[in-house]
């Protein structure tokens, strides 16, 4: 096992950031750009940016269903989810190729020692979610705290897209939370952090802090351990 070093930081970035309904978020990719090269440069932070498929990954999933007439196969979910990670994970690298790892990481069967200040990971078989891939991530590098970016502000104890009474969660026990999401995934599973990410999350006694990804003001604040708006699990 490779030595953690000082500042670094594993963020789990939700696809619906990168790629929302309507295309890529320029405006935010260039937003985030700025804010992990200050990050970088003034405070000499490093990451590892762990990129989702989201919607990218749904489309083609609503693709292949209606030409084929029928709901894909797990395994072809899965593993159009793991290349739509892989599709986003070359954009970072794109974006950061003059301070980046200079491979995208997506086979966690051995561990990378990188030199740069940011390394961009992805996807990597069927059966292994984005979550559960970036607690591996963390496992590896020695990193006890996971930054998940989403779209929105806080954990709810029920869905609060059907349910009008969905309070937000400000901290939360691996215990509590795992009773609310249940022990089970499927590709394309919509829980804020996955079932069989948590259970291995649990195991590693990890934090994991989700939040709004689009205020990157708030993000900074929980980098730097100050109040901050979101949710705690650990």
């Amino acid at each position: 096992m490779t030595q953690n070093r000082p500042e670094a930081h594993v963020i789990k970035l939700g696809g619906s950031l990168i790629v929302p309904d309507g295309g890529i978020n320029v405006p935010f990719l260039k937003e985030f750009n700025a804010f992990i090269r200050r990050q970088v440069t003034e405070r000499g932070r490093r990451f590892f940016l762990f990129v989702g498929g989201g919607r990218l990954a749904r489309h083609y999933r609503d693709a292949g269903a209606e030409i084929t007439g029928h709901e894909l196969a797990s395994d072809d979910l899965d593993w159009l989810g793991v290349h739509a990670t892989r599709l986003n994970a070359h954009l970072f690298r794109t974006i950061f190729r003059d301070i980046a790892h200079p491979a995208i990481i997506k086979d966690y069967s051995y561990i990378h020692k990188p030199e740069k200040p940011v390394v961009i990971a992805a996807g990597w078989r069927p059966g292994w979610s984005t979550d559960y891939v970036a607690a591996v991530l963390a496992q590896d590098y020695h990193i006890k705290t996971i930054v998940k970016m989403s779209n929105t502000d806080f954990i709810y104890d029920k869905d609060p897209r059907t349910e009008s009474d969905a309070k937000p969660i400000e901290r939360i026990s691996w215990a509590d939370y795992r009773a609310i999401v249940g022990d089970t995934w499927e590709p394309g599973a919509n829980a804020p952090f996955d079932p069989i990410a948590s259970k291995l999350a649990s195991e590693l006694s990890l934090r994991v802090i989700y939040l709004n990804g689009l205020q990157l003001a708030n993000v900074e604040k929980a980098l730097d351990n100050e109040p901050f708006t979101g949710t705690v699990i650990s």
